[in-house]
């Protein structure tokens, strides 16, 4: 007998099966803007130093990485998506780990979950934002924790609202949440942050004694468009925070699954306890090869992110203003990586989604997805945002993890967006 309901499928899941129907049907491939993970690889002198260190039959490059700091990896990481060095700050700290994603899961358990009593069910609470690629969310759930919504609006250009934080809480009500979780610069939102809305969270988290997460997985992809939160955190020796970091999509290599965490020594330190128990880190010659790369060719490392935040540029500027002639409206602006968010329309190919989504038990931004790409082949990723004042967002993401400059791409896709007609 199952025992986790079937309805709990993966959103990437369900858009792979719509996907894979579109092209039995029309024997074409789809023009997949849904794929949220680079369609590059990473650069030449970095394959060259993981070929060598692969080869070295060292026996540090073939053992279990744990949490060690090979070649000063974390150190080059952190200086180049924080901007800062760590180890100049004796309350900070900095590991290894392998790949954003994994470390997530472990978050609460690093603040104490396992103190919390099975008889008293709601102790521990943790607040993130919606709409999200929501792995933080669905952890609570799997760990019974109460999460509690922070709100992004599109009328808000999906910023940190702080009056929609303060709202959520007291509906709740919690005074103290044990941990804050954001993704700044966002998924599906590509908004970043601002000195400002960080000083105000960090001394709103100071006055609560909240612990602070940064899943900054697009950091390295929105240039001065975003200040990271180590920048910031750093000269706040009270704080309890981390920030994550990752080489997936700053060099289109999420098959190493190599990060870093940095923040707080004492939170780093219980990450390490708990992950100690749960991963040996990553690949160490995977490692190596990047903290050699980091720290040999410092200005070639900047010159990697530059060089793949203007390709997104390039193909962001044929996809923006693409979809906003065939009608569509934005949800956000997009200031780093490659995503764009669109609000789904109330009508699309003359079908009233509110009516078509009803009878088929669908949200309205899963409707038009579904038609969508069934017409089309145009593939996106359907998110539902929270309600606010008695409205929530549809909305719909299209990324450009594809080759949108491709003559016979633009081709279709300029004909499946004249077919749209959308209406608001």
């Amino acid at each position: 007998m199952r025992q986790i309901s079937a309805a709990g499928i993966n959103l990437f899941q369900l858009i792979y099966i719509l996907i894979r129907d579109y092209s039995q049907k029309s024997g074409l491939p789809p023009l997949n803007l849904s794929l949220g993970n680079p369609d590059g690889v990473p650069p030449q002198a970095i394959l060259n130093l993981q070929a060598r260190f692969v080869q070295n039959p060292a026996y540090p490059y073939h053992t279990y990485a744990e949490d060690n700091n090979i070649h000063r990896f974390t150190q080059g990481m952190v200086s180049l998506h924080g901007h800062i060095r760590f180890e100049e700050y004796d309350h900070l700290k900095a590991v290894p780990i392998p790949g954003i994603k994994g470390a997530t899961t472990l978050l609460p358990l690093a603040c104490g979950l396992r103190l919390s009593s099975a008889n008293q069910p709601g102790r521990f609470r943790v607040v993130s934002n919606m709409p999200a690629y929501d792995v933080f969310g669905v952890w609570s759930q799997y760990l019974g924790i109460e999460r509690i919504v922070w709100p992004l609006a599109s009328h808000d250009n999906m910023r940190l609202n702080f009056n929609f934080l303060k709202d959520a809480l007291k509906k709740a009500p919690v005074d103290r949440p044990n941990l804050i979780h954001v993704i700044r610069p966002g998924n599906p939102a590509a908004v970043g942050a601002t000195a400002l809305e960080w000083r105000m969270l960090i001394e709103f988290c100071l006055e609560r004694g909240i612990r602070l997460v940064n899943d900054a997985a697009y950091a390295g992809l929105a240039g001065d468009k975003h200040t990271p939160l180590a920048l910031i955190a750093k000269d706040y020796p009270e704080l309890e925070w981390l920030e994550m970091y990752s080489v997936s999509k700053s060099f289109s290599d999420p098959g190493a699954r190599l990060g870093a965490i940095v923040g707080s020594k004492d939170f780093v330190e219980d990450y390490v306890l708990v992950k100690g128990n749960t991963d040996s880190g990553p690949v160490p010659s995977i490692m190596a090869a990047y903290g050699e790369f980091f720290e040999d060719q410092p200005d070639a490392a900047r010159r990697c992110l530059d060089d793949l935040t203007r390709l997104y540029v390039k193909r962001l500027q044929y996809i923006v203003p693409s979809l906003k002639n065939a009608g569509l409206q934005e949800a956000c602006a997009t200031e780093a990586g490659f995503f764009t968010l669109w609000k789904a329309p109330k009508q699309v190919f003359g079908i009233d989604l509110s009516e078509y989504s009803r009878t088929r038990n669908l949200s309205p931004s899963e409707g038009f997805n579904r038609l969508v790409i069934s017409e089309t082949g145009i593939a996106g990723v359907h998110f539902e945002g929270p309600i606010i004042d008695g409205q929530s967002d549809s909305l719909i993401r299209y990324a450009v993890c594809a080759d949108v400059l491709d003559k016979k791409f633009q081709e279709r896709f300029q004909e499946g967006l004249q077919r749209l007609r959308p209406q608001y």
